[in-house]
């Protein structure tokens, strides 16, 4: 599975060498509610095709119109703003309050150097930042060592493709496969640790980072800073418990464990007996994800995306 900034990208870079012309449409920024988050990017071609999505629907086909009938020149980047009065919302049904602001880019065979650029970036993992010069419609690229938000001046935009967090899964089975799946189709940068190298030998999950060794010193070396997501998936205290032990005292984002309501309360009293502070112990989610009542492998993994995507949403809004 892809990420829809690559796919969005794919079709643009097919669409340059098929002679189709295009534009890319960027939220630079969002007001209140909004139904797609700054960075977002979609692009239509001139015939009217489009993916990927500026507002999940809301404004797509008032967008392609303006585009279709030679609205905007294209000449150079231009910024527009939709929910800019209670009237246009209703009519658009953008959420009430909600606003955004879109930068459109119309895109010619000179661009395809960054667009093929960040693919390359997006298939190999990396962070890239694309520089967008706002009088001259130049882009150049740079590698970076994470992802940032979308920033925006009088002169520049500045928007990175990539991981936008790395996913350091505790456990080699069946479970960190589905979750890795789905980590990977939503931007993450995913690495599985295990200490058990049969387990790592055999892997037939996606092709990621694999890591033996002790889990704490992993954590330590590859998940420590807040970027990062840990999530326990041994059921195994031995390991599960070394990992937990660095991952509640790092900056880590967010640190989470599998288990029972039963489990989660014998992890946490191990825990206390190894002299981690209740403040600690507070960042543990646990049991990790929603509660949907999840059994399978997939199941889980979706429980634990969609709790991801909660907070992530949240921490947005906040």
């Amino acid at each position: 599975m892809q990420s829809m900034d690559h796919e969005v990208l794919e079709h643009v870079a097919t669409w340059i060498d098929s002679g189709y012309s295009s534009w890319l449409c960027t939220i630079v920024s969002t007001i209140g509610s909004s139904p797609r988050p700054a960075g977002s990017i979609a692009a239509v071609t001139d015939e009217g095709h489009q993916i990927g999505s500026v507002s999940g629907g809301c404004v797509e086909e008032d967008l392609i119109e303006r585009l279709r009938s030679g609205a905007y020149s294209g000449e150079r980047p231009e910024l527009i703003e939709y929910g800019v009065s209670a009237e246009e919302n209703e009519r658009l049904g953008l959420p009430c309050g909600g606003r955004i602001t879109l930068l459109l880019q119309r895109l010619a065979t000179g661009d395809k150097h960054w667009v093929d650029g960040a693919l390359a970036a997006l298939k190999q993992r990396r962070c890239i930042e694309r520089k967008l010069h706002l009088n001259t419609g130049e882009t150049t690229l740079k590698p970076v060592e994470h992802h940032s938000a979308i920033s925006i001046d009088g002169a520049h935009m500045r928007q990175c493709f990539g991981p936008r967090m790395r996913m350091l899964l505790v456990g080699a089975g069946q479970l960190s496969r589905s979750v890795a799946e789905l980590a990977l189709a939503m931007d993450y940068e995913v690495m599985v640790t295990d200490p058990r190298q049969e387990l790592l030998d055999q892997w037939e999950g996606p092709a990621l980072a694999l890591r033996g060794g002790m889990p704490d010193d992993v954590v330590r070396e590859f998940a420590s800073d807040k970027h990062s997501v840990i999530i326990t998936l041994t059921h195994d205290p031995r390991i599960d418990d070394m990992a937990l032990m660095e991952a509640l005292q790092t900056d880590a984002w967010y640190v989470g464990a599998l288990g029972s309501l039963r489990t989660t309360q014998k992890r946490l009293d191990r825990l206390r007996q190894l002299d981690l502070s209740e403040q600690h112990l507070a960042r543990l989610h646990a049991p990790v994800g929603l509660n949907i009542g999840s059994k399978t492998p997939i199941e889980i993994a979706v429980a634990i995306l969609a709790q991801l995507t909660q907070l992530r949403r949240e921490a947005i809004v906040s």
